[in-house]
């Protein structure tokens, strides 16, 4: 039922969905023209719906860019599946930036390589991943390898390897350029990251971005839409454009899950009007 209602919901937007779609392009085409960073989402906002209906969402969200999930391209699928599910993203005006994110702890090289065969498979520059520090470096011979970008996620005090951008930063000191950090800005402010700093901190470490907002600053179960919540995120944009950040900003909705299209339209919306903003 749940799946019903929230169909008719997605479906039904693109009245009412005019005024942002058209804000979001004029928003990605400043962004594209001064070389800013570009919005997108993670599909695994829209994790409880098969990949022929999440496609159609993404477009009346009005995104273009997308780190797609496995759930929407399973790692199981062969050469000619896969590529028949990249085209069917792409047929829809969708390009792939990133995937994940991608469990990277298995200590079998062979295990390993697998994601990336998926990744070069699907034609994306950037995985999302969470390996363990015993990993590390093979997953380092690995990115270099498939020359595949691994950006470690930040997943709050709950992770035991990587919780915090810090210890990402510290962790990847003097590997390959293309071993860096994907900071999730809710779940690193949960360890009391000051979040704005760490862009910094970062610097050309920083290769992905996920978006959130919380209503308590300490609380993963206080997730809102954003714009509603304590997230600085005036700050956290302007600092990425301090730092000269090109990569993507993806907005990671990890609430409603059975009616996320509103909740991301405002997220969205918010997002990138913070974005035209600082442009103008």
């Amino acid at each position: 039922m749940a799946m019903d209602v929230t169909r008719r919901v997605a479906l039904g937007l693109a009245g009412g969905t005019a005024s942002f779609v058209a804000l979001a392009g004029r928003t990605a085409a400043a962004a594209d023209a001064v070389g800013r960073f570009r919005v997108g989402i993670c599909t695994y906002s829209l994790r409880e719906f098969q990949r022929d209906l999440a496609i159609k969402m993404i477009g009346r969200l009005g995104v273009t860019f997308v780190s797609v999930k496995d759930v929407h391209m399973a790692y199981t699928l062969n050469a000619a599946d896969l590529a028949k599910a990249k085209a069917e993203f792409t047929k829809a005006g969708v390009t792939l930036v990133s995937c994940g994110n991608t469990d990277l702890k298995d200590e079998d090289p062979a295990a390993l390589r697998r994601y990336f065969e998926y990744a070069r498979g699907i034609g994306v520059p950037l995985m999302v991943a969470a390996p363990t520090h015993a990993t590390l470096r093979a997953v380092e011979k690995l990115a270099k390898e498939f020359d595949i970008k691994v950006a470690i996620h930040t997943h709050g005090p709950e992770d035991h390897n990587f919780p915090s951008p810090q210890v990402v930063l510290d962790a990847v000191k003097g590997m390959d350029p293309r071993m860096g950090l994907c900071m999730d800005v809710g779940h690193s402010m949960r360890t009391g990251a000051d979040v704005v700093q760490e862009i910094a901190n970062a610097g050309p470490r920083l290769l992905d971005l996920h978006f959130k907002d919380l209503k308590v600053s300490t609380d993963k179960e206080s997730q809102c839409d954003v714009g509603s919540g304590v997230m600085p995120v005036v700050e956290i944009f302007k600092m990425l454009q301090k730092v000269g950040y090109n990569g993507s900003v993806n907005l990671e909705y990890e609430i409603e899950s059975d009616n996320p299209v509103p909740g991301m339209l405002h997220s969205l919306g918010y997002m990138n009007g913070v974005l035209a903003g600082l442009a103008g």
